[in-house]
Parts: C-alpha cells; sequence; structure tokens
C-alpha cells in the first residue's frame, strides 16, 4: 500500500499552518494535498453600542476582526491558546476560556459581571453562545466579523477520494465535517480525524471510520492525525496472508 496523503479541507493559510506542525511534529515531509472546502472571507460590520467591557472570541478570526474594529485593550474571553496568542497580537487581554464553548460559558459566568459583552464570530456557529449568556442574565451582543462560504471539493481532491491511495483526512468542525461527509461515496480508504465528537457525527452516514482528538486542540489533532499516519503505514509492514 501506498503511503497515504493526507487531504486538508481547511481554509488555505489554516490548511498550511497545519501542515507545517505536522512535519515538524512528524520530522519529515509529509504528503498532501490542500483542497480547501471553506473560504474565509473578512467583514468590519459598525461597533454596536454601548461599547463592550470585554470580548468573546471563538476562534482567531474573531480576533483579527476585533483589531479591524478598533478594540485593541479591551480583555478577551478566548476559546483556546491559539485564539489567545492571535489576541494577543491583536492587543487584546485575553482570558482563559478552557478549551471549549462550554468550559468558557462557565468561565464567564463564574467571573464577576463587569458589564456588557460582545461576541465576535462568523456567520456559522454552533451552541448558541450568546443567548445563553442572556438567559443567564449577562447583558450580551454579538457580530458577524467573517464570512463561512462552502466550496466543492476541486477536481483533484475528487480525484483523490476516487483513487486506491490510502487519505488521512482531519475536520476541525462540524460543517467542514459535513462538507467532506457529502462527498461520499468514497473509493480510496479512508481515516477521518476529527476535533470532537460533533465533528465526527457525519461520518456515521457513509461510514467512514473515525479517530476523534484526546483534546478539542490543535495539539491532540496533530498527535492524532500522526497516530492514523502511523496505522496506514503499519498496514504497509503487516506480511501477506499465509505469510
Amino acid at each position: 500500500m501506498a503511503e497515504p496523503i493526507l487531504l486538508l479541507t481547511r481554509p488555505e493559510a489554516a490548511a498550511r499552518r497545519f501542515l507545517a506542525e505536522l512535519e515538524i511534529a512528524a520530522g519529515r515531509h509529509l504528503e498532501a494535498m490542500i483542497a480547501p472546502l471553506i473560504r474565509i472571507d473578512e467583514m468590519t460590520p459598525p461597533r454596536p453600542a454601548p461599547d463592550p467591557a470585554a470580548l468573546i472570541l471563538t476562534s482567531e478570526r474573531g480576533a483579527d476582526g476585533a483589531a479591524r474594529m478598533g478594540y485593541a485593550g479591551l480583555p478577551a474571553w478566548c476559546v483556546g491558546p491559539r485564539t489567545a496568542h492571535a489576541a494577543q497580537a491583536a492587543g487584546l487581554v485575553p482570558r482563559d476560556g478552557g478549551g471549549t464553548a462550554e468550559t468558557m460559558l462557565a468561565a464567564i459566568l463564574a467571573a464577576p459581571d463587569a458589564g456588557p459583552l460582545l461576541h465576535l464570530r462568523g456567520d456559522h456557529q454552533r451552541g448558541d453562545l450568546v443567548a445563553r449568556l442572556r438567559a443567564s442574565g449577562r447583558d450580551c451582543a454579538e457580530a458577524v466579523v467573517y464570512a463561512q462560504t462552502a466550496q466543492p471539493l476541486p477536481p483533484q481532491g475528487r480525484a483523490l477520494l476516487n483513487g486506491t491511495v490510502p487519505v488521512i483526512a482531519p475536520v476541525f468542525s462540524p460543517r467542514s465535517a459535513a462538507l467532506l461527509a457529502a462527498c461520499a461515496p468514497i473509493a480510496a480508504p479512508v481515516a477521518v480525524v476529527a476535533i470532537s465528537a460533533a465533528a465526527a457525527r457525519p461520518f456515521a452516514a457513509p461510514g467512514l471510520p473515525v479517530a476523534i482528538a484526546a483534546r478539542p486542540e490543535a495539539a491532540a489533532m496533530i498527535e492524532a492525525t500522526l497516530g492514523a499516519h502511523a496505522a496506514f503505514g503499519s498496514k504497509d509492514r503487516c506480511p501477506p496472508s499465509g505469510a
């Protein structure tokens, strides 16, 4: 069996960064195809009134939106370490959200109410964080600072899924997972690596094998993706039946 090819369907910049991190962790070059299923388009909405006392960021792109909207200096609840790093680079003061939307919700509600909150997000979201904060008595608004536009799998990606070479497909959100699962039927041997159980769910219908990262973060996705890569490699080394 040939060496697996990574099918990276994140927006291009994120896909290239993840590939670079994988290769550093693996200590070698990895065969990969970058075939984004989502395009990111930045947006800069008007600043809502009143001015927020703190921001809520569930992605790095939210931090970029905060910079465009002129919110430097504000505290920002950040879902994970990569978002916190982006917030700091944008001149914000990161607050630890604990790694998931649920832990961030709990952290915000456990902290003193210092004033209005503003969630900077994409045009697709899960969990309805703002509504849940409002239901708990917090003043919280939201603004869409980027669009996530679905794109068809490019022809080279379709050819890869129709081929015989093993494919490893990391997915980082339920929406990107659903877009990839919609490419079924798939002829190639595929191993999906999902960042969460929600991102794994779309692959139940096409019956594709899925490994779920131990934690919903980049480091765990690197570990799980390299684990799937090694598992395909171990199949190459298995002796033929009857040997």
